[in-house]
């Protein structure tokens, strides 16, 4: 027994010790950790802080939420970015490619200035091309959206590729997993690519069956906790499908119930989605098949007994010029943030942005400002029934910021506002899936549409106007007025803003 009293004795004055030197390391290491790895300075202060006053929360947190550490996986991801930017199509593209962007024609829009500017730079910030002839369909919520992916589905003879954030095990994922394995049993190739943190519902044992039928899926960086693989950022937030290399969807729409207006808590839901008919299929094909690649380890790229059956979008003498520009944190330059911060500062008339979250970088919200106080009509539409709190209260803290600036802000009251679409005066539309926010910007994969037609931002307008008329126009001096416990709840939360 004195034996055992001595150990405990013993155990009780080394044990608190232990935590010490533990707690020292792992705050030194940590904190060394974040400023070799955020070259943000606010960023790398909070996490900082963080760190040191709750050192274990504080390490675990910036491991899931701040490391954007390009392990493997993301270093093969960066290879295969190079390998899969082939040359444009000469008939259908201008001739600017990934690496030689001064390789193209100038005054592509000799009477648009601002779209010559803006097609130019996304092209030296790595976007595809332009291509012309293209047709495209806009569609505001997602009953009709869903209903031409499922009329394509039908209509498919080839393949059939799927790229999608969330995928979600209820009627409507249903539905579209039992047309999927329908179309393999008939001979189609199916290709389903999901986000392993935003499907993370879908299991194998509801893929079985597209699997026996001879059709295919991958998860897009499975998380691992044995191969360090826990990231929560990185994921891959687009939304693309491609059918028979002629027909290709993207913009804001996973696929669930709740986006279809089938969910009580979301009620009806407010999106945009494209659809589009010539050679910009062929850049959204490129973009799949490069994540694809990634994921699956499968080239279509190399296969070139098929080459021709995915990449041989036409011109449909369509009116509306296309460029597909993608964004991700295996780059440094993040294109699509580069992309809304010209358009802010090309902006001469107006500018109206939809996103769902609002959490912009010091840059993009000065340049909000900017071109606010310069007489540009700038308005923001979002939500006012959010389905995340934490980034609700960290954009109201970003609207006081811009309201005294004459932004007008809009909140949605109809439902739930998901679109994500930004028009600068009237030529020039971008809609894909990327939110104005730090997470779209800096952190995950995205995919967006820049349309360089004054009928693609006329039908936009139309949108914005009805969104509009269905909102609540806030007031900055009655916003001013909200009760102190929220605004310190606002500040709270725009704290976490480098992550939202």
């Amino acid at each position: 027994m004195p034996l055992l009293v001595d150990a405990w004795e013993e155990l009780v004055v080394w044990v608190p010790a232990f935590l010490v030197l533990f707690n020292f390391l792992l705050v030194t290491l940590t904190i060394g950790w974040v400023l070799m790895t955020k070259t943000d300075s606010t960023s790398a202060v909070a996490w900082c802080l963080l760190v040191f006053f709750l050192p274990f929360v504080g390490a675990v947190s910036f491991f899931l939420f701040g490391y954007q550490h390009v392990n493997r996986p993301l270093k093969r991801k960066r290879r295969h970015k190079k390998l899969f930017r082939a040359p444009a199509d000469p008939a259908n593209y201008d001739s600017g490619v990934f690496d030689d962007a001064e390789a193209r024609p100038r005054n592509l829009f000799p009477n648009q200035p601002t779209n010559e500017s803006l097609s130019r730079l996304a092209s030296r910030c790595g976007a595809y091309s332009v291509t012309f002839g293209n047709q495209i369909d806009f569609y505001h919520d997602g009953e009709p959206a869903f209903d031409a992916m499922i009329e394509a589905i039908k209509n498919a003879r080839h393949h059939i590729h799927i790229l999608v954030f969330i995928f979600q095990p209820d009627n409507l994922g249903k539905r579209f997993l039992d047309l999927l394995t329908a179309k393999a049993r008939e001979g189609v190739e199916v290709r389903l690519l999901y986000d392993a943190m935003g499907s993370h519902r879908l299991g194998r044992r509801l893929l079985r069956p597209l699997h026996e039928a001879g059709g295919k899926s991958s998860v897009f960086l499975p998380l691992n906790i044995f191969r360090r693989r826990l990231q929560i950022n990185m994921r891959n937030h687009r939304k693309v499908m491609v059918v028979d290399g002629e027909i290709g969807f993207l913009g804001g729409l996973n696929i669930g119930d709740e986006y279809v207006g089938k969910v009580a808590r979301f009620g009806y839901w407010r999106d945009t989605h494209i659809r589009i008919q010539g050679p910009a299929v062929v850049d959204l094909q490129r973009l799949f098949v490069e994540d694809w690649s990634f994921a699956a380890g499968e080239n279509l790229q190399d296969d070139t007994a098929r080459h021709e059956q995915y990449f041989h979008a036409r011109v449909v003498g369509g009116p509306y010029p296309a460029q597909v520009i993608d964004s991700g944190p295996d780059r440094d330059l993040k294109p699509i943030r580069e992309i809304c911060f010209a358009a802010i500062l090309k902006a001469q008339r107006r500018l109206w942005i939809a996103s769902p979250y609002f959490v912009p970088d010091a840059a993009l919200l000065d340049a909000l400002r900017l071109a606010a106080h310069s007489g540009v009509d700038v308005r923001f539409l979002g939500q006012l029934k959010p389905d995340k709190w934490i980034p609700q209260f960290a954009a109201r803290y970003y609207w006081a910021q811009v309201l005294p600036a004459g932004v007008k802000v809009y909140q949605y009251g109809k439902g739930m506002m998901h679109a994500k679409a930004i028009l600068v005066d009237d030529e020039f539309v971008s809609v894909g899936s990327a939110n104005l926010d730090n997470r779209s910007m800096h952190l995950n994969f995205e995919v967006n549409c820049l349309l360089y037609s004054e009928k693609a931002a006329a039908q936009i307008e139309e949108m914005f106007l009805r969104d509009f008329e269905e909102s609540i126009l806030l007031e900055r001096k009655t916003y001013e007025k909200r009760p102190f416990a929220g605004r310190l709840l606002e500040n709270a939360c725009r704290l976490l803003s480098p992550i939202l």
